[in-house]
């Protein structure tokens, strides 16, 4: 895989492996004290505002808030400005999901990540995700596409979106994007779901995972001015109907039914 690819697999977003280890959990296919360690990795993450707490208490112990929720009632949502889609109406928790760019929400409460980044004494830098946790009263689930029809749509704008990009001349001015995008015809990332998931679903989030950062790369300009504001317009609309089909693929791959 490309640099570029290669580079995108070291971070993600974070609410997929929240929403995915919880449902997974929910549904009996995991162990509760594997949970947080599952879900933080090698970071250190927080939750405020859980149900009887009063102040920011590990992951482990505001989890359990989720512990009478079936599976399917346990959602991630990935809003922008002008689709807020799986969101309540107007106020705080959707206005910090649309700034977060995610959030978990069920019927009754969301779950929006804030990254908090620090300086130790020594000048390491690190960072904190914080769980806050936002009522949403009698919130109820929106339709969403099934993993086959999102991946389609997947295969369908990545092909469009590398056309495009060729005809642009992208390789010229961002040889790491237009590679980037090749290896992600075949895709070899390890990024994977916890049990129940069927192989469709793990397949399209491997694939979705990565192009997601990928298109985060993509977004950024060049130093010393490689790309011309044309160029970065041309290629923005290139990308658009990708990041929008990416999105779409990530929530019906973390949200699809799980089976035992």
């Amino acid at each position: 895989m490309s640099p570029a690819a290669d580079a995108a697999t070291r971070t993600a977003r974070r609410s997929t492996r929240f929403v995915a280890w919880v449902r997974a959990w929910r549904a009996g296919l995991v162990p509760f004290d594997e949970l947080a360690d599952e879900i933080a990795a090698d970071e250190e993450h927080l939750v405020a505002d859980a149900p009887g707490t009063w102040t920011d208490v590990p992951l482990s112990q505001g989890l359990p808030i989720f512990a009478k929720l079936r599976p399917d009632e346990i959602r991630l949502v990935l809003p922008v400005p002008g689709d807020p889609r799986g969101l309540p109406g107007p106020g705080d928790l959707t206005g910090a999901a649309l700034l977060a760019g995610e959030a978990v929400m069920t019927p009754g409460f969301g779950v929006v990540p804030e990254v908090r980044r620090h300086t130790s004494g020594s000048g390491v830098e690190f960072e904190t995700v914080l769980w806050r946790v936002m009522p949403a009263p009698e919130h109820r689930a929106v339709f969403q596409m099934g993993a086959a029809e999102a991946e389609a749509q997947l295969t369908a704008a990545l092909g469009e979106a590398t056309t495009r990009l060729t005809k642009l001349d992208v390789a010229q001015w961002k040889p790491e994007l237009a590679g980037a995008l090749q290896a992600l015809r075949r895709p070899e990332s390890t990024e994977t779901l916890p049990p129940g998931f069927d192989p469709r679903s793990r397949r399209l989030f491997a694939r979705a995972s990565v192009l997601d950062q990928v298109l985060a790369l993509a977004g950024t300009n060049a130093p010393g001015g490689a790309v011309n504001g044309y160029e970065a317009q041309q290629r923005d609309e290139a990308l658009r109907p990708l990041t929008a089909a990416c999105r779409q693929a990530l929530v019906a791959a973390c949200n699809s039914p799980l089976h035992p």
